[in-house]
């Protein structure tokens, strides 16, 4: 927010929090909220997705949905307590899922593959104009798999030592993370033939029962039930972080800006961000949104790739503690590959990209109304 707001102005930077509260962040919140309850279903049947637990006219309440508000409301009470409490549990959940990564990785590449995915090896996929279009509407489905890759940058302000600690842990789990997600593609690859990987909707435990039995692919289940369940708390703890400097500028609510002054948290941030993501999750509204903003989200990764050559410029003289190795062809590569996903997102998915460009827009008369009345308030008070 504050880096967008630096850059290209107070209205850049509150589109970017607008954006990320109206579906960003609350409907990736509501989503891995909602697969978290489909996995836990699988141990408690009170959360299964095919039991209904609530129906009002057409609106329908299935198990997973329950499980994801409770999971929703838990975490935030957590974080409501502490960034030392959030923090603490996300390392555990962190430790717990990378060692199920690493037994399944351990294990996978042992395992002779299975028969059928040893004789149906992957077709070699046609090199032109459609292959690249194809292969860049599958990066931009996918990007939000691995988008939260900058998401320390959010509790800056809580960090002790922000300019060693946030370099170190951008670059080295930016790392590991490339290092696990490309060794668990060649590992499902070993175990299950294109056609299931690709008909598959819970890969994890299909390649676990293809490669060891139905055990191992219970044990699974449960390893993604703990690490969707960390996702979602890190999730919680970070997004927050966003809406309480806007409402500090004056460009949000102004309640939002409140500082527990005995947790020290955004504690308004946090309960109005998570009742928004209950909206969502109990609504099922959350896939549609995304899929709007979609556009929009690779549109502000441009936007932010760009403001770094354009603080550069603008403020020469400013510190800079943490140095950019690479630049200017580091940043500039990263700002070559989101214009061209957003212009292959454009051309290929021109409605969805239409409809997220208007949710964005929708936020400048917020903005115009907010920056009203921050101006009549402090007309009031004489500031």
């Amino acid at each position: 927010y504050h880096f967008l707001r630096e850059a290209w102005g107070p209205v850049w930077g509150f589109l970017y929090g607008w954006t990320c509260l109206l579906v960003i962040m609350s409907g990736g919140i509501a989503a891995i909220a909602v697969g978290f309850g489909e996995y836990l279903g699988a141990f408690v049947p009170a959360f299964a997705s095919t039991r209904e637990v609530l129906a009002v006219g057409r609106w329908h309440v299935n198990g997973a949905q329950l499980a994801a508000v409770l999971g929703i409301g838990a975490l935030t009470a957590l974080n409501h307590v502490g960034l030392r409490s959030g923090a603490m549990l996300q390392s555990v959940f962190t430790l717990a899922k990378l060692a199920a990564i690493a037994a399944l990785l351990a294990f996978g590449f042992a395992a002779p593959a299975p028969p059928a995915a040893a004789a149906a090896p992957a077709p070699a996929p046609a090199n032109g104009p459609a292959f690249w279009s194809a292969f860049g509407a599958a990066m931009v489905a996918a990007l939000w798999t691995f988008d939260g890759w900058y998401a320390a940058t959010f509790s800056a302000g809580e960090v002790r030592t922000p300019s060693r600690d946030l370099p170190r842990g951008l670059v080295s789990g930016v790392a590991l993370v490339a290092l696990l997600y490309v060794a668990l593609a060649v590992v499902y690859r070993r175990a299950l033939p294109e056609a299931e990987l690709a008909a598959s909707s819970r890969v994890a435990e299909d390649a676990a029962r293809a490669l060891f039995g139905d055990g191992a692919a219970r044990a699974m289940t449960l390893a993604v039930v703990v690490s969707s369940f960390g996702c979602l708390a890190a999730t919680i703890l970070y997004s927050s972080r966003v809406y309480q400097p806007m409402a500090a500028d004056g460009v949000f609510f102004r309640g939002v800006a409140r500082i527990d002054p005995v947790w020290r948290t955004p504690v308004s941030a946090l309960w109005l961000q998570s009742a928004w993501a209950v909206a969502l999750t109990l609504t099922g509204s959350y896939t549609q949104l995304f899929t709007f903003v979609t556009f929009g989200g690779v549109l502000f990764h441009v936007g932010a790739g760009l403001a770094l050559f354009r603080l550069r410029a603008t403020q020469p003289h400013t510190p800079r503690p943490v140095r950019a190795p690479g630049h200017p062809w580091v940043p500039a590569l990263f700002v070559a590959g989101m214009l061209l996903l957003t212009v292959n997102t454009l051309l290929g998915s021109p409605r969805e990209s239409v409809l997220g460009l208007g949710l964005i827009a929708a936020g400048l008369p917020a903005y115009a109304g907010w920056r009203r009345r921050a101006r009549a308030l402090s007309g009031r008070d004489g500031t």
